[in-house]
C-alpha cells in the first residue's frame, strides 16, 4: 500500500465526513459497538496469540499490561462509545455571531481538524478510543499500532470501518497502517495529514516530534507527582498514592514522585514504607529519606524518571513552595496533585503548578478523558496551544469563519464611504 496516495484520497473525501449529520456518524457509532460485542472472540483470540508472541520476544511486563484486550476492556471501550454517542455534535456550532455592518455578518463555526495521523504502541484499545472519537467529531483516521497488537488491531479496525461505512460514511474515513517503513511515509504527508497524534515511550515520541513537519498534538513523558502536605489526612493521603501508583502502573497518569512535607516525614513515612511494600511498590529515595527508612539511595537529578513499574520516587520538602519548584523543574507537566486540608495551600499549589492537570486529594489517575466525561481520548497533551490534558471530542475540532454580505466591498471602508459598527448577535 502507498501511504501517501491513499492520504491524498483521503484529504480529498475529509470534506464529506465532515458534513455527514450526527445521526449518521452516532449510528456508525452504535454499530461499531454491536460489532465488537458479536466478534468478541475472534478479538480475543488475536489478543491471545499477539500475547504469546509477546512471551517469545520477552516484552516487559510493564508494556504487557498494555497489550491485553479481554472482558474488562471491551466493556470498557463499548462504554466509551455509548458516552460518546450521548454526547452533542462538536461540529457546526456557532462560537461567534457579530454583524460587522449592516448586511455583513460574520459567524466562527466548528468544524473538523481533518486528516489526522494516530501513532501509537501496545495499546488495542487506544485503536477503538481514537477511531471512534474520530468518527463522532468528522475527522478521517489514519491509525498505526505497534506490531506487538498487529492481529489485535487487524481484528478492531476492519469491524469498526466497516461499520462506519455500512453506516453511510465514506469509505475513506479510515486507513490502518501496519508496515513499519509507513511510519516514515505517513511523517512525510505534511501536505495531506493536518494533525499527528503519537503515543507511546518517550523516545518513541520524541522521534514522531524530531521527523516530521506536520503538527505534533502529544506528550513524551509521564511524570506525576503527589505532595503530602503537613495538613493532609494522613489515612487518605495512604489511600490516594497507592491508588496513584499502583491501579494501573504502565499508565502515563500513574504517579512517579512522592513529595513528603518535612514536618509529617517521620510520622508519616514508616507507616507509608509498610504500606507501599505491602502492595509491591520499592522506593527510592535522597539519603534525608534513607535516614528515616531504608531505601534505595538516588541522586537529585534521577527525579525525572518515568518507571512505569511498581517503584516510586520519595524526597522531603519544606513547604508547598518547594514542592511547586520541584514538581515545575522535574515534572512533565501532565498531572500533579496535592493532598492537603489547606484550602489556600491547594490554590496555591494550583495555581502555581505548571502542568495539564492539577489536583486536589485525589489520583493522579483521573486525568483520562473516559473519567472526565469526554467518552474517551486520543492521548493526553501537555502542550498549551489548542488542545491541554486529555484530549477528547473538542480537541480534535478546529473553526472556520463564515461571512455574509450582500456586494460589500473593502474600498467603501478603506476610503471611509463606509464604517464598521461591530455588534454581537444573540
Amino acid at each position: 500500500m502507498n501511504i501517501r496516495e491513499e492520504v491524498r484520497k483521503m484529504k480529498i473525501d475529509a470534506p464529506e465526513l465532515a458534513a455527514s449529520s450526527v445521526e449518521k456518524r452516532n449510528l456508525a457509532l452504535s454499530m461499531a459497538a454491536e460489532a465488537l460485542k458479536a466478534h468478541k472472540e475472534e478479538i480475543f483470540e488475536a489478543n491471545r496469540e499477539d500475547m504469546e508472541a509477546a512471551d517469545r520476544l520477552g516484552i516487559l511486563p510493564s508494556v504487557k499490561k498494555r497489550l491485553k484486550f479481554d472482558e474488562g476492556k471491551l466493556a470498557d471501550v463499548c462504554s466509551g462509545i455509548e458516552q460518546l454517542i450521548s454526547l452533542p455534535d462538536p461540529l457546526s456550532r456557532v462560537q461567534l455571531s457579530r454583524e460587522l455592518d449592516e448586511g455583513l455578518t460574520l459567524y466562527r463555526v466548528s468544524c473538523p481538524i481533518g486528516v489526522i495521523g494516530i501513532i501509537f504502541e501496545a495499546r488495542p484499545d487506544a485503536l477503538v478510543q481514537i477511531s471512534s472519537l474520530c468518527i463522532k467529531s468528522g475527522n478521517c483516521a489514519v491509525l498505526k499500532g505497534g506490531k506487538e497488537t498487529v492481529r489485535t488491531n487487524r481484528v478492531l479496525f476492519s469491524l469498526i470501518h466497516q461499520a462506519a461505512v455500512e453506516a453511510g460514511l465514506p469509505e475513506e474515513c479510515m486507513l490502518q497502517a501496519e508496515q513499519h517503513n509507513e511510519i516514515s511515509e505517513l511523517l512525510s504527508c505534511h501536505d495531506c495529514v493536518d494533525l499527528l497524534i503519537p503515543r507511546g515511550s518517550n523516545s518513541f515520541v520524541q522521534y514522531i516530534m524530531n521527523n516530521t513537519k506536520i503538527p505534533v498534538m502529544g506528550h513524551a513523558d509521564g511524570v506525576c507527582h503527589i505532595y503530602v502536605d503537613e495538613e493532609a489526612d494522613l489515612q487518605m493521603a495512604l489511600s490516594v498514592i497507592v491508588d496513584a501508583k499502583t491501579q494501573y502502573t504502565a499508565a502515563c497518569n500513574a504517579a512517579e514522585t512522592l513529595l513528603v512535607n518535612r514536618k509529617i516525614a517521620k510520622e508519616f513515612l514508616p507507616v507509608l514504607a509498610r504500606t507501599l511494600s505491602e502492595n509491591g511498590v520499592k522506593i527510592r529515595g535522597t539519603e534525608e529519606v534513607n535516614n528515616l527508612i531504608s531505601c534505595e539511595i538516588m541522586e537529585e537529578d534521577a527525579f525525572n524518571t518515568e518507571y512505569l513499574d511498581l517503584i516510586v520516587s520519595v524526597k522531603l520538602v519544606e513547604d508547598v513552595e518547594e514542592a511547586i519548584s520541584h514538581i515545575n523543574r522535574f515534572g512533565s507537566h501532565h498531572t500533579d496533585s496535592i493532598l492537603t486540608e489547606n484550602a489556600q495551600t491547594a490554590e496555591r499549589f494550583m495555581q502555581m503548578v505548571d502542568s495539564a492537570g492539577v489536583y486536589q486529594n485525589c489520583s493522579t489517575r483521573f486525568a483520562d478523558g473516559f473519567r472526565y466525561g469526554f467518552g474517551a481520548e486520543v492521548g493526553i497533551s501537555t502542550g498549551k496551544i489548542h488542545a491541554r490534558g486529555p484530549v477528547g471530542l473538542e480537541g480534535l475540532v478546529t473553526y472556520k469563519y463564515r461571512l455574509f454580505g450582500k456586494g460589500h466591498i473593502v474600498g467603501d471602508y478603506a476610503s471611509g464611504a463606509k464604517q464598521f459598527h461591530f455588534k454581537d448577535l444573540q
